[in-house]
């Protein structure tokens, strides 16, 4: 028996504007990415935010993202799921590509197939791990098989990198074009997106302008009025977001989803034995980190799978005070005779400054004196700040895999995860990935600090933005506008 999930075609795909916030008047949407000027451009499959935004407006997939961070269709229009969560049928929309030949499963899955084996050994690659067979039922219709369920494998498909392409080119909803710095987007008709044609379709809807910017300037371009949003804000960048009396309202934070702390590069000298790199975790007290940036909210985490994304399993030495865990720590550094000192490496701008602030502080308690570097730079420690693609807990050890990262990677843990992929039954997966992140937490190899921080600028009068957990926000809905 199979168990309906039928997807209604989306408010967001087939607006019903009663009203707008701008002319419809082809009136356009400035949006820029804190990021280097290329990356809207950048192609492949390791896309930088600005290029993830841009594929998935240009080249959707089965699925895609609306402005919540919530699954809505797509290339697909509807789509069910077997009660053993083994087997997802789509039913692809009546429509053409963007040269006028018809959208076919055949073609949908060969493109499907290939990105799949690109990603490879890649984070997300590894995730997409589960699948066992992609195949064309009928020319309209995909099964996507999987060896063991995956509860958000829908999320998974409407990552940007999914979308589908034609000959090089996907089916839109939206076209590019460069001018100069900027990629310049425009909403394609209904009916070129398979849907029913309006003639005031055009109503309410916005063109985009988007670029990236260095962080500063990105600011400065929003307090004067070039762009309207400001995108992919990280701790880094966070105290250049007051701008001002006026601010108020316009700094947005997403809840966000992922690994924020720091990996380490240099296992020697002081590094070199698990116990001491564990004492510098443990000296951390993480819920004072983020106290000069006046974030509420935030979620420190002392595990490498969050509480919340692991059935709410306790926090690392929940039974020790701090002073405690100091106390452990300062022993086992007070025991090594080496240089007490190591190198942190972080992205440039005032937050790490803050940030390095507040940990130097908590490691000179235990007698470990901490440089920060520029990212890029020879490091002990380098910082990892990496948005989760799916909430389940495959996604966080995924990205400490020995094909992800080389240095103190676990191939016990990776042949666990790799066993999880195919185990149907919940209660043994869940075991063996539970067995994974304890082996990779006793080799001490990441120094977690809590959730990623996320955050933008958005002028008052925008629709179709949104926080969202994923701290993603797809261009579609800016375009649309309010519905």
């Amino acid at each position: 028996m199979r168990r309906s999930c039928l997807a209604i075609l989306s408010a967001f795909l087939l607006p019903l504007v009663t009203g707008c916030d701008r002319p419809g008047d082809g009136s356009t949407i400035g949006i820029a990415f804190i990021d280097e000027p290329d990356a809207p451009f950048a192609r492949g499959l390791r896309l930088p935010p600005a290029a993830q935004q841009v594929r998935a407006a240009t080249a959707e997939g089965l699925v895609a993202l609306d402005a919540t961070g919530a699954v809505v269709p797509a290339l697909a229009e509807r789509w069910i799921v077997t009660d053993d969560g083994l087997s997802y049928i789509f039913r692809l929309r009546n429509s053409d590509w963007q040269d006028g030949s018809p959208i076919e499963a055949e073609e949908v899955r060969d493109s499907l197939r290939q990105t799949i084996r690109a990603l490879g050994d890649t984070s997300l690659g590894l995730d997409f791990a589960p699948v066992t067979e992609v195949r064309a039922m009928t020319g309209r219709v995909i099964e996507i098989r999987l060896a063991s369920p995956v509860p958000d494998f829908l999320q998974l498909l409407a990552q940007p990198e999914m979308g589908v392409l034609h000959r090089g080119q996907g089916a839109g909803p939206m076209t590019l074009t460069r001018d100069r710095a900027i990629a310049r987007l425009a909403l394609m008709p209904p009916d070129q997106r398979g849907l029913p044609t309006r003639e005031d379709w055009q109503d309410g809807t916005r063109r985009l302008a988007v670029r990236a910017l260095p962080a500063a300037r990105a600011v400065a371009a929003f307090r004067e009025g070039e762009v309207d949003l400001v995108l992919d804000g990280r701790l880094a960048s966070l105290p250049l977001a007051d701008v001002g009396p006026l601010s108020r309202g316009t700094v947005r934070l997403d809840g966000a989803q992922g690994l924020m702390g720091f990996h380490v590069a240099n296992p020697e000298g002081l590094l070199a034995d698990a116990g001491r790199r564990e004492a510098l975790s443990m000296a951390l007290e993480r819920e004072t980190l983020m106290a000069p940036f006046n974030i509420a909210g935030w979620l420190p985490s002392t595990r490498i799978v969050p509480s919340q994304a692991a059935g709410d399993a306790p926090e690392r030495w929940a039974d020790l005070a701090i002073e405690e865990r100091r106390g452990q720590a300062i022993a086992r550094i007070a025991a090594y005779d080496g240089p007490k000192t190591m190198r942190v490496a972080l992205p440039a701008g005032p937050g790490s400054d803050l940030l390095f602030r507040e940990l130097a502080a908590d490691w000179a308690e235990i007698g470990v004196t901490a440089t920060q570097v520029p990212e890029g730079e020879p490091a002990d420690l380098v910082f990892v700040d990496t948005l989760s693609r799916y909430g389940g807990r495959a996604w966080f050890l995924n990205q400490f895999a020995c094909a992800v990262r080389r240095t103190l990677c676990s191939p016990e843990a990776d042949a666990l995860v790799q066993q999880a992929a195919s185990e149907v039954d919940p209660v043994a997966r869940g075991t063996m990935l539970a067995e994974a992140e304890a082996r990779l937490a006793a080799q001490a190899g990441y120094i977690p600090l809590g959730a990623p921080v996320r955050w933008s600028l958005v002028r008052g009068d925008i629709g179709g933005f949104a926080e969202n957990r994923w701290g993603l926000h797809p261009l579609l809905p800016l375009a649309l506008g309010p519905t």
